[in-house]
């Protein structure tokens, strides 16, 4: 593997000779007027790499999705075994799709943690020790030969829900993730939100506590990551049931061996546990503060919430609850004008849209659209 890396990093890659592979940056603007959906499709590979599972399908350039493949990252083998995996995925993703190579115009590679994106470096994914500065954007471009746009998988979530999903048809977009922590995609004008350091869009991070605030797992305090998604919500559960605050429900599953976890509170918040939904609420809450600071900032049309910890959405009456209340906290939170407008719901794509997303950045950087723009001519 480290032969590799040094090849590539010494310049002996395909982008020594040429940038014919290079992703996003100043020359390469995406299209943010609506796309022609009359014009000819094209197509696109959307990968989305998690910790745990690599995600990856062929997308149309009107967001239809054509195959979609789910396989075992299996991070623990390291990176030299991984990037097969990823390239794997890619080809198995093309062959189940209608779709042949010769058809697909670009790649779109969603990670996970800290990134370089203008030189397509996978730098410290935190929950994927062994990976550390990779150059997977233009490992993965030689090994195609298709140009390879390289993004952050919480930005490509958003891009995805933008171009396809909850938020399609909208002019700006704030797309929260709830896990373990809080991710965040911005979208402005149909552009991600990526930074001068790639950084763009970590609002997880936002301060929420100034004084003793909590620790989050990368040791800032007070952020909002530290108070919610789920270790945020288990460490204020822990510290509710120490000082003998009582959960009827939480008890007596607890007392019969269960372990606690976010899916105990969240069901016992269901059958109406005053503890539960008060940790629950609370959280809500909280996601408040962060979207009433991300409506100042930029102030979005849309603000959508997804991830694997929002309550069974509009499906249940708890994540209706949820919602409702991060609704009449954000009005109370924030100016009148964008809060009355904004419309704030749940994501629409659940677990694909990353992959969607990177297959739709593709789109707008790689797609006939995007070049004709950038030319000056009409598509």
């Amino acid at each position: 593997m480290l032969s590799v890396l040094a090849l590539v990093i010494a310049g002996r890659g395909k982008d020594a000779e040429s940038d014919s592979y290079r992703t996003k940056g100043a020359v390469m603007p995406g299209v943010i007027r609506p796309r022609d959906r009359k014009a000819p499709q094209e197509f696109f590979v959307g990968v989305d790499v998690g910790g745990t599972n690599i995600k990856t399908g062929v997308v149309t350039s009107t967001g239809k999705v054509l195959s979609s493949v789910v396989v075992a990252t299996e991070a623990e083998k390291g990176p030299e075994a991984g990037l097969q995996t990823i390239k794997a995925a890619i080809e198995e993703a093309v062959m189940q799709s209608p779709i042949r190579w010769q058809g697909i115009t670009a790649i779109g590679l969603a990670v996970p943690g800290t990134i370089d994106i203008p030189n397509g470096i996978w730098m410290e994914p935190a929950n994927m020790p062994m990976w550390r500065h990779i150059p997977i954007r233009q490992l993965m471009a030689d090994h195609f030969e298709k140009p390879t746009v390289f993004l952050n998988d919480a930005n490509a979530a958003a891009f995805g829900e933008y171009w396809a999903g909850a938020g399609a048809g909208a002019h700006s977009l704030a797309l929260w993730t709830m896990g373990t922590g809080i991710g965040c995609g911005l979208i402005i004008d149909g552009q991600i939100v990526e930074g001068a350091h790639s950084h763009g869009g970590e609002c997880g991070f936002l301060y929420i506590q100034i004084e003793n605030g909590r620790h989050a797992a990368t040791g800032m305090k007070g952020t909002l990551e530290a108070y919610v998604g789920s270790a945020g919500l288990m460490t204020r559960c822990k510290e509710a049931l120490a000082r003998g605050d009582f959960s009827t429900v939480m008890a007596e599953r607890l007392k019969s061996g269960e372990a606690l976890s976010p899916l105990l509170i969240a069901e016992a918040a269901e059958h109406n546990d005053p503890l539960a939904l008060s940790l629950i609420d609370e959280s809500a809450r909280f996601m408040a503060f962060g979207t009433a600071n991300l409506m100042h900032t930029i102030d979005p049309g849309v603000v959508l919430f997804g991830g694997n910890m929002t309550f069974g959405r509009n499906e249940t009456e708890l994540g209706r609850r949820f919602l409702s209340i991060v609704r009449d906290e954000v009005k109370r939170l924030s100016f009148p004008v964008p809060s009355a407008n904004v419309r704030i719901d749940y994501a629409s794509l659940g677990g694909q849209a990353g992959f969607i997303g990177a297959g739709g950045w593709a789109w707008s950087t790689f797609g006939a659209e995007a070049i004709a723009s950038v030319r000056g001519h009409a598509v």
